[in-house]
């Protein structure tokens, strides 16, 4: 966040619309919700500062691992969308990572 600006919400509310009203323009077809909405966005977001490289690893491995988790796709390198080929091709993660599910959260970042 630039400095001085903490509207955290506002911020968000800017990025989703924006984003959105992108979408819907290029013709990208969008679900609405049952209040007309488009159905893209959560209502909410969870707001956490992160606190250190261990912090800011699991929340990496989560996001990785979430299109895994809600069963968009069978193994994380199959998300074309994700950073998480990036982190491959710098030697961060190997490139099955994440392909062997773990009964333990935390190997994905989960809370325990």
């Amino acid at each position: 966040m630039p400095p001085g600006d903490d509207n955290y919400s506002n911020r968000w509310k800017l990025i989703k619309g924006r984003f959105t009203r992108r979408l819907v323009k290029v013709g990208l077809p969008i679900n609405k919700n049952e209040r007309g909405e488009y159905d893209l966005w959560q209502d909410r977001f969870w707001e956490h500062t992160i606190y250190d490289e261990t912090d800011y690893a699991r929340h990496i491995d989560y996001i990785h691992y979430n299109p895994v988790k809600h069963g968009w796709v069978k193994r994380v390198s199959d998300w074309p969308y994700s950073t998480f080929h990036q982190y491959v091709e710098k030697g961060i993660y190997p490139a099955d990572w994440g392909d062997t599910y773990s009964e333990s959260p935390d190997d994905y970042g989960e809370p325990p």
